[in-house]
């Protein structure tokens, strides 16, 4: 019986520490490149994400070949020759939210914030820190930010055949809507 009551305390316990935890596995990430001969723009809409409102972790999973081009052959071109979605499948960004109480989220409003963590593309891992906005609603939170990524930092060759129709730098848009946690 006291075996019973222990397990059962566990889980309450379990189940009230994961109500912390916002999670979503349709959040948004696309990327954006512009040069005078050729824009590029691609969205994924089934990214994986948790956020851990006690502590500050943040945790992003991007399936590489969720992202969904204009045309065909964009699409093909990036799977094939730069992600290499065959052997880096997945990018993943893990780090923490810096210098935010997380005492504010009890009520709704925009906050700052600020990022940093290691980020995994392309078999490259990297230190980035990124500034960004939570928005607490009745809904749950709302985290967005926009920040720049060079496809050379991660290893990804651009051939110079193509190299005047793809930017240095990506333009790398992150809309993440997290239910308010199931109590």
């Amino acid at each position: 019986m006291k075996n019973i009551l222990l397990i059962s305390a566990l889980l309450i316990l379990s189940i009230s520490l994961n109500a912390q935890r916002y999670t979503t596995k349709n959040g948004f990430v696309g990327f954006y490149s512009h040069t005078p001969m050729e824009d590029i723009k691609a969205d994924n809409n089934q990214v994986a994400s948790i956020i851990d409102i006690t502590t500050g972790d943040v945790v992003f999973l991007i399936n590489n070949k969720s992202f969904i081009f204009e045309r065909a052959l964009m699409q093909e071109h990036f799977n094939e020759n730069y992600m290499e979605t065959e052997k880096y499948g997945k990018t993943t960004f893990k780090g923490k939210i810096a210098d935010f109480s997380f005492v504010t989220l009890s009520k709704p409003g925009i906050y700052n914030v600020k990022a940093e963590g290691k980020m995994d593309m392309h078999g490259v891992v990297k230190t980035i820190a990124v500034s960004g906005t939570i928005e607490v609603t009745s809904d749950g939170l709302i985290a967005k930010s926009t920040f720049q990524v060079k496809p050379e930092d991660y290893g990804i060759i651009i051939p110079n055949l193509v190299r005047e129709k793809i930017a240095n730098e990506m333009q790398v848009t992150v809309n993440i809507k997290y239910p308010n946690p199931v109590k």
